[in-house]
């Protein structure tokens, strides 16, 4: 089947317009995104989740994916850095992904191979020393093993001693002055974002100093806050976005493919069938999503990974990671007989494909 491709600046304005339809746009923070699209191949795909959706057709030109390729709650923006650490209930250091702004019910291949793509990309940047073949192996390895065990969670200190020494939390000095030094939001914050917070803080009535953040890549030019207060001798933080539909709607209307029906934003959902230690402090509710910012809540550096028996493992916890999303919407069975009729190698070609259509709108972008 033909796919038509439009150009990626034609497609980055579709877009932009799409969205500032569902929410309010910050046009310096917008304008700050397509600057910080042109640093590195990497940079680019984490902030270009829209594009990602609206070539995914492509593979079936391929015979790499299919329209009937089981569908599941994906994250979507799948890739390296959508890992992170949080605190559960029982103070407990947890990992595993942490942003769900583009989940949807897409096709399970979807994550996998944005994963995949987002490691090649790194890997050929010299960011993650680790053979390109191998790294689809072990991502495809830790997804089916984690879909046949039923899932489990990361909960570092006990059976991931090793996944414990590769976080590197921030020196709290250092977090609190990056944090501190945001300038205060001088505006009314939107009611449904001030009552998400007030619902996550220790105690009612809690004074908060309010500041704009922009951060992220994919979600930059969103309406985006934190708030700080001082509480028991020292300060907490929390940080509130605005949540809009997946892409994933917008780039079946452009092709007039098939979506699920309204654009309902999906993020709570996900987080709750998930197989997955919750982090208590995250709610999504009324277009807002609110979690907890501190030091403790951080990514692994892969150029610090000293050895590549470590890179390995990480590929394959994150395989296994993807299939503890994927195992709440209880189509295992159905994946599992999808995978078993695939090529030995399909993660890595389809890998190669997109890699290769992102590096050539990278290069369009940056001629702009």
């Amino acid at each position: 089947m033909p796919v038509e491709i439009q150009t990626f600046r034609k497609a980055t304005a579709g877009y932009e317009n799409w969205l500032a339809q569902r929410i309010r746009i910050v046009p310096e923070d917008l304008q700050e995104k397509h600057h910080l699209m042109k640093a590195g191949v990497f940079p680019f795909l984490r902030a270009t989740f829209y594009r990602w959706a609206l070539l995914w057709p492509t593979l079936y030109v391929h015979g790499l994916d299919s329209p009937q390729t089981p569908e599941v709650l994906a994250v979507g923006d799948l890739h390296l850095e959508n890992f992170g650490t949080w605190r559960d209930a029982e103070a407990r250091l947890a990992w595993g992904i942490n942003d769900f702004d583009e989940a949807c019910r897409m096709p399970y291949s979807i994550d996998l191979v944005r994963l995949a793509t987002s490691a090649l990309i790194a890997a050929e940047a010299g960011h993650l020393k680790i053979n390109r073949v191998h790294i689809c192996t072990q991502i495809l390895k830790g997804y089916r093993d984690g879909l046949v065990a039923g899932g489990m969670p990361f909960v570092l200190g006990e059976k991931h001693g090793w996944l414990l020494d590769l976080v590197r939390p921030a020196r709290p000095v250092n977090f609190w002055e990056k944090i501190l030094t945001l300038k205060p939001f001088d505006g009314e914050l939107p009611k449904s974002a001030a009552t998400l917070v007030k619902g996550v803080l220790p105690e009612r009535g809690l004074p908060c100093r309010f500041s704009h953040r922009p951060a992220g890549l994919g979600s930059r030019g969103r309406r985006r806050f934190v708030a700080v207060a001082e509480y028991a001798g020292g300060h907490i933080c929390r940080e509130v976005k605005e949540l809009a539909p997946s892409a994933w709607y917008w780039a079946r209307l452009a092709t007039n493919g098939p979506s699920d029906g309204a654009e309902r934003i999906r993020y709570q959902r996900v987080i709750e069938v998930a197989v997955r230690v919750p982090d208590p402090f995250v709610r999504a509710k009324s277009g807002w999503m609110v979690r907890r910012l501190a030091p403790d809540c951080t990514k692994i550096d892969f150029a610090a990974v000293p050895q590549v028996k470590e890179k390995d493992d990480l590929m394959y916890a994150m395989g296994w990671e993807t299939a503890n999303i994927h195992l709440g919407s209880k189509r295992h069975e159905a994946i599992l007989r999808d995978l078993d009729d695939r090529p030995k190698a399909w993660l890595h070609d389809a890998a190669v494909v997109m890699r290769d259509l992102t590096h050539a709108d990278w290069v369009e972008w940056c001629d702009k």
